[in-house]
């Protein structure tokens, strides 16, 4: 026995002595400071998963602007000066923006590879995105969200006597319900069937994503889904629901997933069921941020008086001047949804407060990466990241930063604002929960005009009210962090209940 545990012992410390050898990467000339952190391959990712503001506060405090951390066996530079941003994304030849994205993709939901370059798809996926939710797409994707979301929220044939009760519920599982159901209904179209059972298969639907979107981090990590045996089945039941053959059969499919069906080179070696999975990932990618987000701008909005009377002003003359009555459905055209200022920098200002996502790029081959505040040689395959939590949480860029402020996005004659400075220095980059660049987000026009939608309809249809008045704001859910928007970490209640139109 003895001698079993001294072999176990030599061989664990020679894999150590081995690994401190060969495994731990060397900083060379004209390389970032690097942290290579003290457990294998995870580096440093447990200190950043923890808390990744502070780690990347702490590490620019202690390296400069631009560090190099060890993240699951991957290296990554860390570029934390704002007036830096414009010149990272400057070096666009250097990139591949795509490599990562579709390597998770893959991992999260379950397809081959979609990257053309390994012969399974074509580069049609990124025109699609562009071709369908962009431009004059647009307008009838927004049309249908918002006749949806009126479905949801005022059904037809809503007894009176219910309509009159206040109504008390979490206000996330309510934006979660009321965004879902929509947002499902507004890509995937509507079945023959009556509507109550059409809405308990979509809240069906809504209970698998919820237990595959709680382990997507680990996906996102690189762990395999079968760790996870109720997320796995949750993912498998949401794609046998989007295969084509039950698509064929409903109404109002949007234009995204019309083109994805019936363009058989764009998925070319797929079949139908790693067709459905990719299918997920759009209603993922759909619904992941923008339920959040659509939460924040709720909360933030109810909980600001200013904010509240602001909104519901431009609401009000926005609704009068386009002849909108509030008996019938409410419907406003893009110009018209473009030119809400006031809701505008609401969802802005809840978006600076709970994004945290991170914007990567793959190095394609070693190169020089050229800064305002010096030059640094970038190894092949190695990652460039931003991190805009950083710049949003800036109290040069924004003062007093952790405050909720209606009107920051405002400028002095209430229109929308866009110069912000660092140092004395106009920023290109200040606002950045959608990405930048060629990785910035093709849906972010349509969230954001989701979300106006469902302002829109909370303000002028329902009263509101929080159940606690001297209500505090949650925390935000760190496990998401790099994600995206960051949901609560606890729910709110609040009640509701319709106004007598």
């Amino acid at each position: 026995m003895l001698t079993t545990s001294l072999i176990w012992g030599i061989v664990t410390a020679v894999c150590c002595c081995l690994w401190l050898i060969f495994g731990i990467r060397r900083r060379q000339m004209g390389e970032p400071p690097l942290e290579n952190g003290l457990i294998p391959y995870l580096g440093c990712a447990l200190k950043f998963g923890a808390n990744p503001l502070e780690f990347l506060r702490e590490n620019q405090r202690k390296h400069g602007h631009v560090f190099t951390c060890k993240l699951m066996g991957k290296y990554v530079h860390f570029v934390t000066n704002s007036l830096s941003y414009h010149k990272v994304l400057s070096h666009g030849k250097y990139f591949d923006w795509k490599k990562f994205h579709y390597t998770t993709s893959a991992q999260a939901f379950g397809h081959r590879s979609i990257d053309p370059s390994d012969g399974n798809t074509t580069e049609n996926i990124n025109n699609t995105f562009n071709k369908t939710l962009q431009g004059d797409a647009l307008n009838s994707l927004s049309e249908a969200m918002m006749e949806n979301l009126q479905l949801v929220m005022r059904p037809p044939g809503f007894p009176k006597s219910k309509s009159a009760a206040w109504v008390t519920e979490g206000m996330y599982a309510f934006c979660y319900r009321v965004m879902f159901e929509a947002g499902y209904l507004t890509l995937f179209g509507r079945d023959h069937t009556r509507q109550d059972t059409q809405r308990a298969l979509i809240l069906n639907n809504l209970d698998n994503f919820k237990q595959f979107d709680k382990v997507f981090p680990a996906l996102v990590a690189g762990l395999p889904i079968h760790m996870f045996k109720t997320a796995h089945k949750a993912r498998e039941r949401l794609a046998e629901g989007l295969k084509h053959e039950k698509l064929r059969t409903r109404d109002q499919v949007s234009e995204l997933i019309r083109l994805r069906m019936f363009l058989n080179d764009t998925l070319s070696t797929f079949d139908d069921t790693e067709k459905a999975k990719t299918h997920l990932a759009i209603l993922w990618a759909s619904q992941a941020n923008t339920i959040p987000a659509t939460f924040w701008s709720l909360f933030q909005m109810m909980r600001s008086p200013e904010a509240m009377k602001a909104a519901t002003e431009e609401v009000n003359k926005v609704l009068e001047n386009a002849g909108q009555k509030l008996s019938n459905s409410i419907y406003l055209n893009q110009m018209q949804l473009n030119d809400l200022p006031v809701l505008d920098s609401i969802i802005k200002e809840a978006l600076r407060l709970s994004s945290a996502s991170l914007n990567i790029r793959t190095a394609k081959e070693d190169f020089t990466l050229h800064l305002e505040d010096g030059s640094y040689n970038i190894r092949k395959d190695d990652i460039i990241a931003l991190y805009p939590q950083l710049i949003h949480l800036d109290p040069e860029i924004y003062p007093d930063p952790m405050t909720f402020k209606y009107d920051r996005y405002l400028d002095e004659n209430r229109k929308t604002k866009t110069t912000f400075y660092s140092n004395g220095i106009k920023l290109k980059y200040y606002y950045m929960p959608f990405g930048s660049g060629a990785m910035i987000c093709p849906g972010r026009l349509f969230a954001v005009q989701e979300i106006k939608q469902f302002l829109i309809l909370m303000l002028s249809c329902f009263e509101l009210e929080f159940v606690d008045s001297h209500i505090m704001c949650p925390l935000l859910d760190q496990s998401r962090a790099g994600l995206g928007i960051l949901p609560p970490l606890n729910d709110i209640e609040f009640k509701y209940k319709l106004k007598h139109l």
